[in-house]
């Protein structure tokens, strides 16, 4: 694996700790309306190469989706063009919703 992952309990404790990582969440915009982490920035894969080179490669960035398999594609791909500072939040959403905020939504 060309990138790293993060767990939400252990992103949640960076943000806590007032660390500037950006987080992308890449599911649609049916989903993000279901079921969202305050602070994160839609950016659907489906419309990856819209979005794709407006990333800072500089910036520490952590991608989202339902159950973490979208975002580690997209973080596969980005880490295949030189991103260094990229992490896939493991378990997705799913997972932050039973580890770091229950009253987001399960679905």
């Amino acid at each position: 694996m060309s990138f790293k992952t993060i767990t939400p309990e252990q992103f949640e404790a960076r943000r806590r700790a007032g660390e500037d990582l950006l987080l992308v969440d890449v599911r649609e915009p049916e989903e993000f309306e279901i079921a969202r982490v305050g602070g994160a920035r839609l950016l659907p894969l489906s419309r990856f190469g819209e979005w794709a080179a407006t990333l800072d490669p500089e910036r520490e960035t952590v991608f989202i989706c339902h159950h973490g398999i979208r975002s580690a594609q997209v973080c596969a791909v980005l880490a295949r063009q030189g991103f260094t500072r990229i992490y896939n939040l493991v378990g997705g959403i799913d997972r932050w919703s039973t580890e770091v905020d229950p009253t987001v939504p399960r679905y």
